[in-house]
């Protein structure tokens, strides 16, 4: 049974801090892009070479987050100043998510307040992190923009109400028809291969308009995260590697018509722990937007996109805030005259919520002891794909402690 969705909204006062083409492709009658890769390739500012990480640990300037959840002395769990089993009494469905407003709000809140002084920056929520349309209409009013991986993540931004000049499209696998609706909505794009951009050309003539593209570059910057979701090295499938960049640009300069490059795009992973990740990669941005900005593009945004880290085992570790981030890239960005666009996901909403499950029963089977809860893995998957950590809280009168594994 799919979970319900529980928004917890009252407020009470706590610290501002986080812790494939169409059958039928239109594009079929228009000239293929006669180009061929360049052997142009930067080297003004030995760009082709892998960065060289920091290995510093991060100074951060902002207090560890405190989590809108709590376990009180008695054992039971608190959502804000909410015992959570008062909640289950009231809920009709279980299992269900339990969401704290005020909590996404507060993240909100911390990266506003890092980005002052940055003009005309960008909070692209990761719709990939949480879809629920409720925290998205809510993101929405708190003045997020979106980022979209799909047809399905760009209509919901659009129902939602998001500002499509405050969306940007991303994927490497983005198809026509939704690259349609983008060049009609105005969303910013992001071109990640040759076939994409022939796509987006494509959908540019037949909305009628020009589309505002970023690329999407390859930095090869290690973020020293789970290979699954390391998405910016060198055999990523994400992004344009240096070598075929020229091409990218002269592929450009020959849709004057359908395409405006605005910025330049990357996006190194995520549950990044290390700010000066971030920053090492900046470095190599700023310098790949000079070099462009020198054949003449008016390139007015850099996105670093996503991947703060955050404390999954509720340790109190020290870990960087969206202010230590920020000024990680601040002067970089000021220093080009840049509009700074971020994309964060799981740092606006992991710590906002949780997946309340009932404990059906009992079992054991040879050695093991089961707890079997009416939640599965289609309700939390990433501890069985990616064998991710999950904290969980049990409370029984007079319960003696035993090890065992939910089901």
């Amino acid at each position: 049974m799919a979970a319900a969705t529980h928004l917890l909204s009252h407020s009470p006062s706590l610290p501002k801090t986080l812790n494939h083409p169409l059958t039928q492709n239109p594009f079929s009658k228009f000239p293929i892009l006669p180009l061929k890769p360049s052997q142009n390739v930067f080297k003004r500012h030995s760009l082709s070479i892998k960065a060289v990480l920091s290995q510093n640990p991060a100074k951060t300037l902002t207090p560890t987050f405190q989590h809108c959840f709590t376990k009180s002395p008695d054992g039971f769990l608190y959502c804000e100043d909410t015992k959570v089993q008062d909640i289950m009494e009231k809920v009709e469905k279980r299992p269900f998510y339990l969401y704290s407003k005020p909590q996404i709000t507060r993240n909100v809140e911390a990266y506003t307040e890092a980005l002052e002084g940055l003009k005309n920056s960008i909070i692209g929520y990761a719709i990939k992190a949480n879809n629920n349309f409720k925290i998205l209409q809510h993101l929405k009013k708190l003045g997020c923009g979106a980022v979209l991986v799909s047809g399905n993540e760009l209509e919901l931004a659009l129902r939602a109400g998001f500002d499509p000049t405050k969306c940007i499209f991303n994927g490497n696998g983005k198809i026509l028809e939704d690259l349609i609706i983008a060049a009609q909505e105005g969303v910013f794009v992001n071109v990640d291969s040759e076939f994409d951009l022939e796509n987006i050309v494509a959908a540019a003539r037949i909305a009628g308009r020009k589309v505002n593209v970023l690329l999407r570059i390859n930095p090869d910057v290690d973020p020293q995260v789970h290979p699954y979701v390391a998405t910016g090295n060198k055999n990523s499938k994400f992004g344009i590697r240096n070598e075929k960049l020229q091409w990218f640009l002269d592929a450009v300069k020959a849709h004057p018509n359908e395409l405006k490059l605005v910025g330049a795009h990357c996006h190194l992973g995520s549950t990044i722990t290390k700010v000066d990740i971030f920053r090492d990669a900046a470095v190599l941005m700023v310098n790949y937007i000079d070099e462009i900005r020198a054949q003449g593009f008016e390139v007015d945004y850099l996105n670093i996109g996503g991947g703060l880290g955050i404390d999954y085992y509720h340790s109190g570790a020290v870990l960087p805030t969206p202010r230590d981030l920020i000024d990680t890239v601040r002067e970089l960005v000021l220093s080009r005259n840049l509009n700074l666009i971020i994309e964060p996901g799981r740092s606006l909403i992991a710590n906002t919520c949780c997946l309340v499950n009932h404990v059906t029963g009992v079992k054991t089977n040879g050695t093991k002891n089961f707890v079997v809860i009416d939640g599965s893995m289609a309700e939390l998957i990433r501890p069985s794909l990616y064998d991710a950590y999950q904290i969980s809280w049990e409370r029984r009168e007079n319960f003696q402690p035993q090890l065992r594994e939910l089901a």
